[in-house]
């Protein structure tokens, strides 16, 4: 099999321990060349990576010819762009979560990478993690019975680095992240569950600013149901006093409860009692999704986060969302 010779724009943290030695690492893929605008942070990255090519411009590095399929890491308000430049080059493209800022562009990379006829891919790595595929096993096997509802219920403390109003993460900034943390965070969270249970077909939510660290949102409370008939709500606070992270699938025959962001052990609970399954994560969490899309791009497989499932999740918070960015 041919091997993928990768680039990516926009080497940042995520790239770091995540995704970046997943391209190295995983069968029939390499790392070949880098671009972040500050190009003394590129060539840094490309040492201590050992990547033969660095750059400080994206476009130097989608028309590489060393390159035939483009990483776009950068944050959302720049996927659209960089994803479209790589579509005109006839490159694939695997573009970070959320896609981009909102339904509309995603649908514009969709109908961009269509026409150019090359594949995109969008790192909702969770869908190729063993910990998540325990819990699909569980629902596809019937184990809890018949889907009856969801409960999202996920809060943390306004983290240090967002009270300095001089200099906000990117992430709580709506212009650059399309949201604040819900679009950071919920999107993992609503993904999966758009890969388990199948597409959200109505969604409705309320969101606020109670706090009033930053511009975004920082209570989001939602409604949801599927195509099946399951119904879903969740409620996800960034100004807590404290944390939780629980999802909890609820069907005719028991219940799985699971937490998205660490590794608490997964429960099934059913007449029979309580199961766990203690499943980590591995060293660089996207490498998984990684291989999966270098197989789809050899012919030999298929990746399970596409341009459509992705902008389905983005469409689903869109409408959590429509109120407050509307109003506020």
């Amino acid at each position: 099999m041919k091997t993928i010779r990768w680039g990516i724009v926009g080497c940042g943290d995520v790239t770091e321990v995540k995704s970046g030695p997943g391209f190295q690492k995983a069968r029939h893929s390499s790392l070949t060349a880098v671009m972040r605008r500050s190009g003394a942070l590129a060539k840094d990255y490309a040492r201590r990576h050992g990547v033969p090519t660095w750059t400080d411009d994206a476009e130097a590095l989608i028309h590489n010819p060393e390159v035939d399929a483009v990483y776009v890491a950068t944050p959302p308000s720049s996927h659209k762009e960089y994803t479209m430049m790589a579509a005109q080059a006839g490159k694939p493209v695997y573009v970070e979560k959320p896609m981009a800022l909102n339904y509309g562009e995603c649908a514009a990379m969709i109908k961009a990478c269509e026409q150019a006829d090359v594949p995109l891919f969008v790192a909702y790595y969770r869908r190729s993690l063993d910990r998540f595929l325990k819990i699909k096993e569980l629902l596809d096997s019937g184990a809890i019975g018949a889907v009856r509802f969801v409960n999202i219920t996920f809060y943390q403390p306004v983290r240090e680095g967002e009270l300095n109003a001089d200099a906000l993460p990117w992430r709580v900034l709506p212009e650059v992240a399309g949201g604040g943390l819900f679009v950071d965070l919920a999107a993992h969270q609503l993904d999966f569950l758009d890969y388990v249970l199948g597409p959200i077909r109505s969604a409705q939510g309320f969101a606020a600013n109670q706090a009033g660290h930053y511009p975004a949102e920082d209570i989001v409370s939602g409604a949801f149901v599927f195509e099946s008939g399951v119904q879903g709500m969740g409620t996800w606070c960034f100004s807590a006093f404290d944390a939780l992270d629980r999802t909890e699938i609820v069907g005719s025959a028991g219940r799985i409860s699971y937490s998205t962001f660490d590794d608490a052990p997964v429960i099934l609970t059913t007449a029979n009692g309580t199961d766990t399954f203690s499943i980590g994560y591995p060293e660089h969490i996207q490498q998984p999704l990684i291989q999966s899309v270098v197989d789809a791009l050899n012919g030999v497989g298929s990746c399970p986060s596409t341009g459509e499932s992705a902008a389905r999740t983005s469409w689903v918070m869109d409408q959590m969302l429509a109120g407050y960015t509307t109003t506020d």
